[in-house]
């Protein structure tokens, strides 16, 4: 089931809107009965009192109409045809309002899944919404990426709650499944990242991708355990990050030099001080050794090779290559996110 994200009022204020104009509607009618009383004729012939009118009113509006009250002069007739029967079809509408409101949201819906699937293409599924997709989606939004091309794929009812909430496309089920995988338009998909909690899970998931799109759509997913690693990509993941050996390192950083985790924290963080990017190579810069740029490039991305540039072998820059640099995020330009 896909879930697109929406604001809805509470059940209660909707309901409580729904009763308040159900009684204004009879209150409005009570009032022009009693004001033309003298024109309906009662069965115990004593004319309409003020109880009178709200029980020939209820009596009409809910359609039961046991005729022991009734309109006799033209006026009081005329009064019911451009009043009271109007009257009584909005009164049903409030009373169905419900159902209504559920048949117009169903339809709603399905006119925007229909036209957001027309316009949908080249985006992102993020299969997992726990620590480790809530952060790659908040990684890709920092970088400019349009959330409407951010697909969730989850099965837990709280995680996809969350997800619409913060205004992502949710779909419910179990990103193994190839079913799944089809409602998120997953052949044409940019990139799957794989975020759950297991690493069997991620290993069948980047199966039934590489099955399902021929292996032309790219894969990065995160795996807990080092050992896994190589099962992952044997299993069609492009990149595998290993989420507890990435952790252990930061730690032993952080226990022997301290400062070196304060500039890796930098570099990943988005709009403070500096950050990781990348950028195509310009005409002028072809040929020349990255080293001699003002832009300090500490790689290059060679035919979807990364080059080091480290050792004592000089390096030219060629035609197509993509430069990994660090850049000042005070003077940031438009660069392609790392």
């Amino acid at each position: 089931m896909i879930r697109l994200p929406l604001v809805r009022q509470g059940p209660l204020r909707a309901l409580a809107i729904r009763l308040a104009a159900a009684i204004t509607l009879v209150l409005l009618t009570v009032g022009v009965i009693y004001l033309d009383r003298d024109g309906y004729r009662d069965v115990n012939g004593d004319g309409l009192t003020l109880l009178d009118c709200f029980y020939y009113a209820v009596v009409s509006l809910s359609t039961t109409g046991y005729g022991d009250i009734t309109p006799v002069t033209p006026d009081a007739r005329l009064m019911n045809i451009v009043f009271i029967t109007p009257a009584r079809v909005l009164f049903l509408i409030i009373l169905v309002g419900t159902t209504l409101e559920v048949l117009t949201d169903q339809y709603r819906n399905s006119l925007r899944v229909t036209r957001w699937r027309r316009k949908l293409k080249d985006h992102v599924i993020v299969c997992g919404y726990g620590t480790k997709g809530r952060a790659a989606v908040s990684a890709l939004l920092e970088t400019g990426y349009d959330k409407s091309r951010i697909i969730i794929v989850e099965g837990r009812d709280a995680a996809l709650r969350q997800a619409a909430a913060n205004g992502l496309v949710a779909i419910e089920g179990n990103a193994t499944r190839s079913a799944v995988l089809e409602e998120a338009d997953v052949r044409k998909a940019k990139a799957v990242i794989i975020a759950t909690d297991t690493d069997e899970a991620s290993v069948l998931i980047s199966l039934t991708v590489r099955q399902l799109t021929a292996g032309q759509v790219r894969i990065i997913a995160a795996v807990r355990e080092q050992e896994n690693a190589a099962l992952l990509k044997q299993s069609g993941a492009h990149h595998v990050i290993v989420s507890s050996s990435t952790a252990g390192r930061l730690l032993g950083l952080t226990t022997t030099t301290p400062p070196l985790i304060d500039v890796v924290e930098d570099l990943l963080t988005p709009g403070q001080g500096m950050a990781l990017a990348m950028r195509s190579a310009e005409r002028a810069e072809v040929g020349r050794n990255p080293r001699e740029l003002q832009t300090l490039v500490v790689a290059l991305i060679r035919r979807g090779k990364v080059v080091p540039l480290g050792g004592e072998q000089s390096m030219t820059i060629e035609t197509g290559d993509m430069l990994v640099y660090i850049r000042d995020e005070e003077h940031r330009g438009v660069d392609l996110p790392v």
